[in-house]
């Protein structure tokens, strides 16, 4: 079937948007409004089952709480579908210049104090969960994809089998099976602020045990010896945002991303 031809509720499939690992992203539109754009998430046909559909409801449900100017904004939950804002941008390395990349990740991290102010933890932030308007000036950074989100309330019933979130970003005590909280956002807020800023995340590994290896034990890189345009105060403020034990670091996402800023600028 044509996909200008599937309809999900009232909306409209225009074309495919993007694929992951449950479901496929389609640019389609309401009925009523055929000029507005929309994002459709919609779980493939095999991903349908009570796991999936309770993950699609909760990153539903997250998002709508957690709502503001720079977290994407959800329209309606369908049985097996999300309608929600359309972000036309790209990821946010699409953004060229240092400034334009510094003042997307100070909008998330605004984003994600505001959603911890709510009991909320995002528990998957990374480049990719990052995307920018078309008009960046205009309509900025959105942080998109609470698929795996938690409520802080929650953690201490919750002792996941396995790690969710993607391995480069995940914080110590998470990968410990401690529950994650607003500091191993912060976490994996420093881990995509060094990919956005040098090009790689801190940790590389050719296995996922070497790479859990590193966060665990390895010192956060110290790239001022590496990068003539990076200052030594970037070293100290990144390893606080990255401590071993999330106490130790910063008290805010706002905080730790005005410091860099500060650094580098």
């Amino acid at each position: 079937m044509d996909t200008g031809e599937r309809y999900f509720g009232d909306y409209a499939v225009e074309s495919v948007a993007g694929r992951g690992g449950s479901a496929t992203v389609y640019r389609a539109h309401h009925l009523s409004t055929p000029d507005r754009p929309v994002a459709l998430k919609v779980l493939d046909d095999h991903h349908r089952d009570p796991a999936h559909l309770t993950r699609l409801r909760r990153e539903f449900d997250f998002a709508r709480r957690a709502a503001g100017p720079h977290v994407v904004t959800m329209y309606e939950c369908g049985p097996d579908w999300l309608a929600m804002q359309y972000v036309a941008g790209g990821t946010v390395t699409v953004l060229t210049s240092r400034t334009d990349r510094l003042l997307a990740l100070a909008q998330i991290a605004g984003a994600l104090d505001r959603a911890h102010a709510l009991g909320i933890v995002h528990c998957d932030v990374k480049p990719t969960n990052i995307l920018v308007c078309e008009d960046f000036w205009d309509g900025g950074a959105v942080l998109t994809d609470f698929g795996i989100a938690r409520a802080v309330t929650d953690q201490t019933d919750h002792r996941p089998a396995h790690v969710e979130a993607s391995l480069p970003y995940v914080a110590p005590e998470v990968l410990r099976g401690q529950p994650p909280s607003p500091a191993s956002d912060e976490y994996a807020l420093a881990c995509t602020v060094v990919e956005l800023l040098t090009g790689a995340p801190p940790f590389t590994a050719t296995t996922s045990m070497a790479l859990v290896s590193a966060h665990l034990n390895r010192r956060v890189p110290q790239y001022s010896h590496r990068i003539e345009w990076i200052p030594r105060a970037f070293d100290s403020i990144l390893a606080k945002a990255m401590a071993k034990t999330p106490e130790l670091r910063y008290q805010s996402c706002s905080e730790f991303l005005a410091l860099v800023a500060r650094a580098i600028r």
